[in-house]
């Protein structure tokens, strides 16, 4: 028998990531891990058992490549012909730079309600400034996790 975890037992963590020259995709893959709760023993797809993720420096990512220049990313306006490109080039420029991580890690969560929710704990915040230090986040120093997380 599955053992299913309880809404009231769910206990959720706080981690916070210093994203200075880490590569963005990378990122991406392992705070959707942390925000679904694919890194907990209680993982159920169908509850939200995550934990809330904080980002700061996030002016600073970096995309490997010629990703900063090249990569599109579209949206339409539901109107014929409103089809939108923009790039993260332009995307700096615009100071919303905190949106390539985002777009990153909104598609790699599932579609659905519950993603919306998920998407909810990640916190992205420029320079080291956060108002979340009451709630005693643990560092996770990512460029040490691996050589090729950092550029």
């Amino acid at each position: 028998m599955t053992p299913f975890i309880k809404k009231k037992d769910i206990k959720n963590d706080w981690y916070i990531v210093n994203a200075e020259n880490l590569v963005v995709g990378r990122l991406a893959a392992y705070i959707s891990k942390v925000l679904r709760g694919k890194n907990k023993s209680t993982f159920n797809p169908n509850q939200d058992n995550g934990d809330f993720v904080i980002v700061t420096n996030v002016e600073k990512i970096k995309l490997s490549g010629k990703k900063f220049e090249n990569k599109k990313y579209y949206k339409h306006t539901g109107y014929p012909g409103g089809i939108k490109e923009i790039t993260p080039y332009e995307l700096k420029k615009r100071n919303r730079s905190h949106d390539v991580l985002k777009f990153a890690v909104k598609r790699m969560l599932p579609g659905g309600p519950l993603a919306k929710k998920q998407l909810s704990k990640l916190k992205m915040y420029y320079g080291e400034k956060h108002p979340h230090s009451s709630q005693n986040p643990v560092e996770i120093n990512f460029s040490k996790l691996n050589k090729k997380n950092k550029i």
